[in-house]
């Protein structure tokens, strides 16, 4: 169902997408949009157990493309390292493709919001920013049906 990847010198072990998607902040969330076209947005993320989660508003432009088809495909890159012998720096990308799923708020939803926001800051903030805002907040949760990764050279 998933291409093979043609340069497969360059491929990426699992383990190593995972250390990817465990240490980078941000990626590109690809959905389909309106009128065919593809629609990515940036976004916070939290990897955990194999599943990815995302938040933001209840409604909008993302939410409804997800609502109309929850297949999504994902994007993480690191800031690439300088080779000895190379002019631009080897940089390691992962895409996922999956599904997303629209989470109603429970207690556990609440916590995972909590560790997402602890990523990004923290300190105290985040715990008395989901207590005002918990039931404005939609969390997703992206079930991977393929990943794959991938190390170029920027030059």
């Amino acid at each position: 169902m998933f291409r093979q990847m043609r340069r497969f010198k360059q491929q990426l072990s699992q383990e190593e997408c995972e250390d990817i998607l465990l240490s980078e902040r941000r990626g590109v969330l690809a959905v389909h949009g309106e009128d065919g076209y593809p629609y990515g947005v940036l976004v916070d993320y939290l990897y955990e157990q194999g599943k990815i989660y995302f938040h933001g508003a209840k409604s909008g432009h993302k939410i409804d493309a997800i609502k109309a088809d929850n297949r999504v495909s994902f994007t993480v890159f690191d800031q690439g390292v300088p080779v000895e012998g190379k002019v631009g720096p080897d940089v390691r990308s992962v895409i996922v493709f999956g599904r997303v799923s629209l989470l109603d708020t429970t207690p556990e939803t609440i916590g995972i919001a909590r560790r997402l926001g602890e990523k990004y800051d923290p300190s105290g903030y985040v715990a008395d920013e989901i207590k005002r805002t918990a039931e404005r907040i939609q969390l997703l949760e992206l079930s991977i049906d393929h990943m794959s990764g991938k190390r170029v050279n920027e030059s």
